[in-house]
């Protein structure tokens, strides 16, 4: 995961859950190929695998945005930006993150009983003791608002900001909805506000891009939220995955000092999640890893 200081805030390595499809589980690599022992996607586009280029001297470094290859995964340290190393590299901790997403237009697909939440999954996590960070939409804690209360009151988890409603904030973006630019403000602060009615207290300040897709006029419209920009640097590749394993394998590759990574708190979506936790997090204890919460890896 590298760090770039950006309108006054902080952007990690950005990719996108959506790269993979019903029973794929495909790890981002500079071939575009997927990982060992995983199932091939059909055809996938080639990811990106250049650093971030420079921006122009008066604005931040630009990364290049999710849709345009698989997920994309910058390298530790960029030459010529500004950058930080991986936070807690020094020290075996990786950060576990599971975006609990929900549009503003499924609520009928909820009430006909379409499951956006995961409560086992959350249930593993206090059984397992792993401290983590929940990306919350504001449509999901509307919608399971004693879920959000329960998750963000309990010292173990904290609730982050994924946007209101999962729509892109740039585009193209996997076929997302996208907000406008006027209105991106707006959008972030609706989703905190939505989050907080529920009551939960253990609310961050960082904010997760819908599909990982941002760009320079989307950074610069969160800057006055004050919200850190966070993405990741392992894709577990467990949206619309069926394979358990291969998403643990995925996950295990891929960890190294300092990781953060992306899964999901959406059992529609995403439903072996818990199935694969369960095999990761002794796997990684085993091999020395301890589990933390981003706003502890942040502190670095």
């Amino acid at each position: 995961m590298i760090v770039l200081t950006a309108m006054g805030g902080v952007l990690a390595g950005c990719a996108s859950p959506e790269a993979t499809r019903a029973g794929t589980a495909v790890r981002p690599t500079s071939s575009g190929k997927p990982a060992t022992g995983t199932a091939a996607a059909p055809s996938p586009p080639r990811a990106p695998s250049r650093a971030p280029s420079r921006a122009p001297e008066s604005g931040p470094p630009v990364l290049a945005p999710g849709p345009g290859g698989l997920t994309p995964v910058f390298e530790r340290r960029a030459p010529g930006s500004t950058v930080r190393d991986r936070a807690g590299a020094a020290d075996k901790v990786v950060a576990l993150t599971f975006d609990a997403d929900m549009t503003a237009d499924q609520g009928e697909r909820a009430a006909e009983g379409e499951h956006f939440d995961n409560p086992g999954l959350i249930a593993s996590l206090r059984r397992l003791k792993v401290p983590s960070t929940v990306f919350m939409t504001g449509r999901w804690a509307q919608e399971y608002p004693d879920q959000a209360r329960s998750i963000g009151t309990d010292p173990l988890f904290e609730i982050a900001n994924h946007s209101f409603s999962h729509h892109a904030f740039s585009s193209p973006c996997y076929g997302l909805p996208t907000v406008a630019a006027g209105d991106m403000r707006a959008d972030v602060e609706r989703a905190f506000t939505a989050i907080r009615k529920t009551g939960a207290r253990h609310v961050v300040p960082y904010f997760r891009f819908p599909g990982g897709c941002y760009d320079d006029a989307s950074l610069k419209a969160l800057a006055p939220t004050g919200v850190t920009a966070v993405q990741w640097d392992v894709v577990s590749g467990d949206a619309f995955a069926t394979d358990a394993d291969a998403v643990a394998e995925q996950v295990l590759e891929g960890v190294e000092p300092g990781s953060l990574v992306v899964m999901h708190c959406t059992r529609s979506a995403a439903p072996v999640t818990d199935d694969a936790l369960r095999r990761i997090v002794p796997e990684l204890r085993e091999r020395g890893y301890r589990f933390v919460k981003v706003s502890e890896l942040m502190r670095g």
